[in-house]
């Protein structure tokens, strides 16, 4: 990070001919439990990882605001008072959601000069969109003083990603990369976000994200499909329990009941969501009294639903789970994120850590040609100040 952080200060001086007034971040994410339970008003265990977004700025009075990417290079500027989708700076629109909706919110914005760089690999399932859109929202909120609670400023995030951006997304990204704490996971009810921390100790297992190189956009995706899929399942699951509004209303005794009334597509992206919201309330309990043998198992049969029954996976990530499994002191190997490409998630005993990074990198090139780029994780604070000048 001291690296990036001078890269910020550099740009930001290059730039803007001054230095930021305040630095802040905003963590990228790997959900341990949970997939596609988010937008079906699910529950979710996601946790804040060490790789993220920087954001430095500081304020100006023209009513515009200037953001530079260093990933990117590239310097877009926009007025406050006319917020449009750029088509060429495709990224800049997460900046430019998170200001349009904040503003929509009734919070009154001064104009700002910004300067990102991050190290979380975009595409790869880690949250790269959250990531930005956390760390620009909580530096807005450094530089003007204004006061928003966590969940609200997710909220914000969610609204730019579906609303500006056009990724119907559910919560769970931009609230844990905003409310993560260290070494802990969160337990998230996606429908009334009460939230609480799992305590996560990493000195006896590890986080590794192992990155497949298989590159996924969520944007014209069968993300929407699916989502689709959901509804129409929950629509069903009405005519018989006028309760359900959502997947998440329906148990596994209600599913048994009626799955042969469901079409057969549906009844298997149902048959997913429903046993996944029982294993993420399963996991929060055994990951509470530090079973990660047990955990690890949950972990297996999340990744085995979501290819079989949500088939999203691909065989780039099949690949990945075959050899992260496979190696010794693995406890799981799963898909992290959508699906479609993107990264796994492995835990893995301490002691076996470095020979698991080993192995993975031969084997998984041996399988595919491609060479992964693995993180040993850790659990991190969500958005929050770095560095004030």
């Amino acid at each position: 990070m001291p690296d990036r952080i001078a890269r910020i200060k550099a740009d930001y001086s290059e730039l803007f001919s001054s230095s930021p007034e305040v630095i802040v971040k905003g963590p990228g994410r790997v959900d341990l439990m949970g997939s596609h339970t988010d937008y079906n008003d699910g529950f979710v265990l996601p946790v804040a990882v060490n790789v993220d977004v920087l954001a430095g700025g500081g304020l100006r009075d023209d009513g515009k605001i200037a953001v530079y990417s260093g990933n990117f290079e590239k310097l877009v500027e926009f007025d406050l008072n006319a917020i449009e989708f750029d088509n060429v700076n495709t990224w800049s629109n997460y900046v430019r959601g998170v200001v349009h909706f904040l503003q929509e919110d009734g919070v009154a914005l001064r104009g700002a000069n910004m300067a990102l760089y991050g190290n979380v690999p975009i595409g790869s399932g880690l949250s790269s969109s959250a990531a930005i859109e956390m760390a620009c929202g909580y530096l807005l909120q450094e530089l003007n003083g204004f006061e928003m609670s966590g969940p609200r400023l997710a909220l914000i995030g969610q609204q730019a990603e579906n609303k500006f951006v056009g990724v119907n997304t559910g919560i769970m990204d931009q609230f844990i990369s905003r409310l993560g704490k260290k070494d802990a996971a969160l337990f998230l009810d996606c429908r009334t976000l009460e939230y609480e921390y799992v305590p996560l100790d990493t000195s006896q297992v590890k986080i590794v994200v192992c990155d497949t190189m298989k590159r996924r956009g969520l944007v014209g995706s069968e993300y929407d499909q699916r989502r689709s899929q959901c509804e129409e399942g929950a629509r069903l699951f009405a005519q018989w329990y006028p309760e359900v509004k959502a997947l998440r209303d329906v148990s596994i005794e209600m599913y048994e009941e009626h799955k042969s009334r469901l079409p057969k597509v549906v009844a298997k992206r149902v048959a997913h969501v429903v046993g996944e919201n029982h294993r993420v309330l399963r996991s929060r309990e055994v990951l509470g009294s530090g079973d990660f043998e047990e955990f690890g198992r949950l972990m297996n049969a999340s990744h085995d639903s979501a290819r079989d029954l949500y088939e999203v996976s691909c065989p780039e990530l099949e690949a990945m789970v075959e050899v992260t499994r496979a190696a010794s002191g693995s406890l799981a190997g799963r898909m992290a994120g959508a699906g479609f490409g993107g990264c796994t998630v492995s835990l893995v005993k301490d002691e076996y850590v470095e020979q698991f990074l080993q192995v993975v990198a031969v084997e998984y090139k041996k399988k595919t040609t491609l060479v992964p780029s693995l993180y040993v994780c850790t659990a991190e604070d969500g958005a929050s100040v770095i560095e004030r000048l």
